[in-house]
């Protein structure tokens, strides 16, 4: 089975080569292996941050929005709450702390979203304020970058630093926050029709932003939708889609591209400013229809959930009638997540038995080559990846206590 598993990948690295050879713009489309490589991961806990650990000041966390390390292995924790960023040196130790609440220099607002470059800079989105902060590797406030003709509906979102570029990139589509001005109130409202990966370039006093690549964003049914409605599309337009429907999963590559997925198949898609999609990685999984049944046994999950965070004698007719009228996409998607490493590999998390179960993690590599994979509860994606294979994991207790935990994970050989 192995040797005919090398030949699938000869094959395709031929193809890869003809496509390649061919007019510019071409996409590579590569089809992996359906057969699985099961790989050993080896996983070594480095050290935790948080107050279920030690119950240090620094450490105590109330609501960590953002997760990231610089080329040091430093990580960086943005605590939305406290509207500060932790640094924590490769020992665990604290290194330093940045920003506070208020409205002075260095000082954050509303600020919902960090991002930092592999040199140690830091950057923090402040949504009322419309602009970015930006220290410098010393960890000193270095300057201050404003938006450009802020947009009537200023929506915050993950940001990543892009590599090589004094820029980050985000998606305002999946937006965790957002503010309207006046004139939202005024003009005609505007409907996304896909999800953009939006580059704001931070060298200048205002930001210059530019579109890298456009994933897909699953239409909405608008007939029955009045205006408010509609304008809460406009900002938040995830909130609308059908349940189970195909989520988009993104990270940034080390040479500034975006690898994604935006639909129900097995699809990884890889783009770059400039010329788009240009490779096309797939595995033949097909995604699952949504039976009666699938559809049923989540509204009973969501019930149940319900009653059980009720307070005692509330009102629930309205919240069960939502439940019962959610609307649901036709498809179980098979990819739920992904994720790219400081040394171009792409995480791509598959479905598992459940609806909402993790399955195996692939290992795919820079040039679109099928690594291997760990099985379903091996380990999972850290919500930030480090230099020498080190990953950062929010963990929350049952009392609602995060904490941070940095692993290192080195790929072992394959296991039976």
């Amino acid at each position: 089975m192995r040797r005919s598993g090398i030949g699938r990948i000869e094959i395709w690295t031929i193809s890869v080569w003809l496509l390649a050879a061919g007019p510019a713009g071409a996409q590579q489309i590569i089809d992996l292996p359906a057969e699985d490589r099961w790989l050993e991961a080896g996983i070594e806990e480095v050290y935790r941050v948080g107050t279920a650990v030690t119950g240090q000041d620094w450490q105590q966390f109330g609501e960590i929005a953002d997760v990231a390390f610089d080329g040091a292995g430093n990580l960086h924790v943005f605590d939305r709450q406290s509207q500060r960023v932790v640094v924590v040196g490769p020992d665990g130790n604290l290194i330093r702390e940045l920003g506070r609440p208020g409205e002075g220099t260095g000082e954050f607002s509303t600020s919902g979203a960090m991002a930092v470059f592999a040199d140690g800079r830091v950057v923090v989105v402040d949504l009322s304020r419309r602009g970015y902060h930006i220290f410098g590797t010393d960890g000193e406030f270095e300057r201050w970058v404003g938006v450009a003709k802020p947009p009537a509906i200023v929506r915050i979102s993950r940001v990543v630093a892009q590599p090589g570029a004094d820029a980050i990139i985000g998606v305002p589509t999946l937006a965790t926050g957002m503010t309207m001005g006046k004139e939202a109130f005024r003009q005609p409202v505007k409907l996304d029709t896909s999800h953009a990966f939006e580059r704001a370039t931070l060298s200048g006093d205002e930001s210059e932003t530019d579109t890298v690549a456009e994933a897909w964003l699953p239409p909405i049914d608008t007939e029955g939708l009045d205006r408010k409605d509609l304008r809460n599309y406009a900002a938040l337009p995830t909130r609308l889609l059908p349940e189970f429907g195909p989520e988009l999963h993104w990270g940034v590559l080390p040479d500034g591209r975006v690898a994604f997925s935006d639909s129900s198949t097995y699809t990884v898609k890889v783009a770059e400013a400039g010329t788009g999609v240009g490779r096309i990685l797939t595995r033949p999984f097909p995604p699952e229809p949504v039976t009666g049944r699938v559809i049923r046994t989540e509204k009973d999950r969501r019930l149940r959930r319900l009653e059980e965070r009720a307070a005692p004698a509330a009102n629930l007719r309205e919240r069960r009638r939502e439940i019962e009228e959610l609307q649901f996409h036709t498809e179980l998607s098979v990819i739920r997540g992904l994720g790219t490493t400081w040394d171009g590999e792409i995480w791509v998390l598959r479905r598992g038995e459940g609806p909402r179960d993790d399955g195996p993690i692939d290992l795919l590599a820079p040039e679109g080559r099928y690594v291997g994979s760990y099985r379903a509860g091996a380990t999972r994606i850290p919500d930030a990846f480090g230099p020498g294979g080190l990953g950062a994991y929010v963990e929350t207790n049952e009392l609602g206590v995060q904490t941070v935990v940095v692993r290192r994970v080195v790929v072992g050989p394959p296991g039976s």
